[in-house]
């Protein structure tokens, strides 16, 4: 350096140079700091539309609505008809026309009712302030208004009159318009009668572009709502049921990360989370279906949708289940992994039947098909009754204090038929087997899974016994357990085992609840009068 000999140069770039191209390639390379990029923008606008087309076939309707209307008012013939009221039919366009044909009957109903009596209700005040004098009559009409006001305003808080709030506003506006100014203009029962017709010309164009144009009806929206809930639960059971048994713990993840519910391996699990939070939407889709006239699948009328909302109430209840499945399989004390492999073939059987009977009521539904379901119901009784059956043989498994039951007074047979097979790996694995002393009558005990348990939860009590966990190196290089930790631990492998029986308890709670939908999804194919066949 500086010329001398013997010396070098090293040149330190810095950091925010370094960062530069980076921070450029996140901007997108787009114009300013906002980072801001116009075809992300429209990528996403593209994404939007081709998730579901019916939004851009509902655009192009109020698009070509609005149109034909305004060419009402671009013509001249109508407008020396109606004058300026013609803009109403515009307005009514715009506030009338919804997503889906039965919610345009039932805005349309609403709008229709309101406008009429609010002008009924103004030209009657009209006229009493008219024959009352000019003295009196801005203070008729200001009371009017008031009394109108509030009328309206606390009836559509009405619990029965919910559904008509939409109703009441436009008779609280539509009537101040018309009589203020019909108060200026001085012929109200003129201003009412074109407001009138522009309203219903509008009302009319908004319902025909609806129904005609690629209509959006209400009722298969709900129909495929229901349908896309009922497989949405049974993949959600059996993605639950299968990353419980295959977890081995290995790459389990930290608690602070799961209480997130940002699981991006577990896809079923976000379409379930859709299906509990659905009540609402469900309940609007069957009041806007309920306007609609026999259309596609659904023919006849009184069509009892308000079932629909029934078996949709029934499947949560089954979702809240698998929800609380997801909460065992992302908990922080875990059952060991060769317990769980104890009882893997009866719970892999009751998932299985269970998601099957799921879909198959999906099925019907989608079909709109009455099957015989009686024995998938036995199939999947058998297999919840085979689960309990273990749990309940093997329950000395599932608390470390309890002693196997006593099985010399009971015939090998029976024992053979009904137990569940144990992980016979490591005992084949043994170098001293200890099958040679066991005495005749009696079935040899898990000794191996047994030590290999109570030394997993050993482990995993040295790591949780502090928050937050540490490594078991870490955890016995600060002078390791005292006698006062010994019970804790035992309580700590009594309640990691308890997980297991946590699990297995919900899931057979989730196969009692299908008695229940079955019940539901038969109650609504006999109302809705599905076809009959047999499984």
């Amino acid at each position: 350096m500086n010329g001398k000999k013997g010396s070098y140069e090293i040149n330190i770039p810095s950091t925010t140079k370094a960062k530069q191209p980076e921070s450029r390639k996140k901007s997108g390379g787009g114009g300013g700091g906002g980072g801001f990029s116009f075809k992300g923008w429209m990528w996403s606008v593209w994404e939007f539309g081709k998730e579901d087309s019916n939004r851009v076939k509902f655009s192009l309707k109020v698009g070509l609505a609005v149109l034909l209307v305004s060419l009402l008012i671009l013509f001249r013939a109508p407008y020396d008809v109606f004058g300026t009221n013609i803009i109403w039919s515009i307005l009514t366009v715009a506030i009338m026309f919804e997503y889906t044909v039965g919610a345009t009957f039932n805005r349309g109903f609403n709008r229709a009712l309101g406008s009429v009596l609010a002008g009924i209700f103004a030209i009657a005040i009209a006229q009493l302030a008219l024959s009352a004098g000019r003295v009196a009559e801005p203070f008729i009409i200001g009371v009017s208004i008031f009394l109108i006001g509030a009328i309206t305003s606390f009836m559509k808080l009405w619990p029965s009159l919910v559904q008509y709030e939409y109703g009441f506003r436009v008779i609280l506006f539509t009537y101040c318009l018309i009589i203020v100014s019909g108060y200026r203009m001085g012929n109200p029962f003129r201003t009412a009668m074109d407001r009138l017709y522009s309203i219903a010309l509008g009302g009319i164009v908004a319902v025909l572009v609806n129904v005609l144009v690629f209509p959006i009806w209400a009722g298969e929206q709900l129909h495929k709502e229901l349908v896309k809930s009922f497989d949405s639960v049974a993949d959600s059971l059996e993605e639950c049921v299968r990353k419980y048994l295959e977890d081995d713990g290995s790459d389990h993840p930290e608690f602070s990360k799961t209480v997130m519910d940002e699981f991006p391996d577990e896809p079923a699990y976000r379409t379930c989370r859709k299906t509990l939070n659905s009540s609402a939407k469900l309940e609007s889709l069957a009041n806007s279906a309920k306007w609609e006239p026999p259309h596609g699948k659904f023919r006849h009328f009184f069509y009892p949708w308000s079932e629909y909302v029934k078996v949709g109430a029934v499947l949560r209840y089954c979702a809240y289940e698998v929800m609380a499945l997801h909460g065992v399989l992302h908990s922080e004390i875990q059952a060991p992994y060769n317990l769980r492999l104890t009882f893997q073939s009866e719970i892999k059987e009751a998932t299985s039947q269970a998601a099957e009977l799921v879909r198959c009521l999906g099925k019907d539904v989608s079909s709109m098909k009455q099957s015989i379901k009686t024995s998938l119901l036995k199939k999947v009784h058998s297999s919840t009754e085979r689960l309990q059956y273990a749990i309940d043989l093997h329950s000395y498994l599932l608390t470390c204090h309890s002693d196997p039951p006593d099985t010399s007074s009971k015939p090998l047979s029976k024992l053979l038929s009904h137990a569940v097979s144990y992980d016979l790996s490591d005992q084949l694995n043994d170098p001293n087997p200890q099958t040679q002393d066991t005495p005749s009558g009696t079935l040899p005990l898990p000794l191996v899974t047994a030590e290999s348990y109570h030394e997993m939860m050993r482990k995993q009590m040295r790591r949780l016994h502090s928050w937050p966990s540490r490594e078991v190196d870490a955890f016995e290089e600060d002078g390791g357990l005292c006698m006062d930790t010994l019970p804790r631990m035992r309580a700590l492998e009594s309640t990691a085992a308890l997980s297991l029986a946590t699990f297995t308890s919900l899931l057979i709670e989730f196969v009692a609840r299908l008695d229940h939908l079955v019940e539901a999804v038969d109650q609504l194919a006999v109302m809705a009068k599905f076809n009959h066949e047999s499984l």
